[in-house]
């Protein structure tokens, strides 16, 4: 229970994570990190206009670094603790959103990567499970940090009939059970391809609804961009204004 004098200054308080939304209207299920009833807390979005899932993820976010940069400082001034995406794409402007604001930012689950890396036995690799395997490149996986000493074993459902086409084609309906079962079926493959996988990194944030599936099918443990914000949330919530006036 609050006590004491407190310190306003702002409009609304309370928001630990605020997250910069692709411009979509494909349907978000909970478990979706762009579905608020995923988190257990109350999130800030902001979708920035023009910033189609097509343009982000097949032809590099050309043009949309100022967008972005505007919606962070825009989440900034309305008191969030940190800044996120809703495309693991994004991780390559997270140099520049960092330098933008002067609160924590986390593109993208691919942030994760070296450290799951470092979690696991010598000779182990991480699995990376993305929406479009053609289009994750070297940039992508440098602005997350990852560097030519962790072993990567990359996945996508591109080749798959349901998931990639609904959202990167921004289509009004899905098919949950399809792709669902595309998700199982990518993740067996995955592990059948490279026994050696440790654990799973799902770099869309649109697949940590099946993350429990993958985990049963494949017995490895899975990280997604939900776990990530969990992770920031729980590093910002007691901390958060109004705090006490001096």
């Amino acid at each position: 229970m609050t006590a004491g004098r407190v310190r306003g200054g702002q409009n609304q308080y309370g928001f630990t994570i605020g997250i910069l939304m692709l411009d979509t209207r494909f349907p978000r299920i909970p478990g979706d990190m762009g579905n608020a009833t995923t988190f257990p807390f109350p999130v800030r979005y902001h979708r920035v206009g023009g910033a189609h899932p097509d343009l982000v993820v097949r032809r590099g976010a050309e043009g949309l670094l100022p967008a972005f940069v505007e919606g962070a400082r825009l989440l900034e001034r309305e008191g969030v603790g940190a800044v996120t995406t809703n495309c693991g794409f994004l991780v390559r402007f997270q140099r520049e959103l960092a330098r933008a604001v002067g609160i924590p930012v986390f593109t993208s689950s691919l942030l994760l990567v070296p450290l799951v890396h470092r979690m696991l036995p010598p000779g182990q690799r991480i699995g990376i499970m993305t929406v479009n395997a053609a289009t994750l490149a070297t940039e992508h996986l440098a602005g997350a940090g990852i560097g030519d000493d962790i072993p990567l074993a990359i996945a996508g459902l591109e080749g798959e009939k349901e998931f990639t086409r609904v959202l990167l084609d921004d289509e009004l309906e899905l098919d949950v059970d399809a792709a669902r079962a595309e998700h199982v079926r990518v993740a067996r493959r995955l592990v059948e391809d490279h026994p050696d996988v440790g654990a799973i990194v799902l770099e869309c944030t649109n697949m940590p609804p099946y993350a429990a599936d993958i985990q049963r099918e494949t017995g490895r443990p899975v990280f997604d961009v939900v776990s990530l914000v969990h992770l920031v949330h729980g590093a910002l919530g007691a901390g958060l204004p109004p705090r006490p006036a001096r």
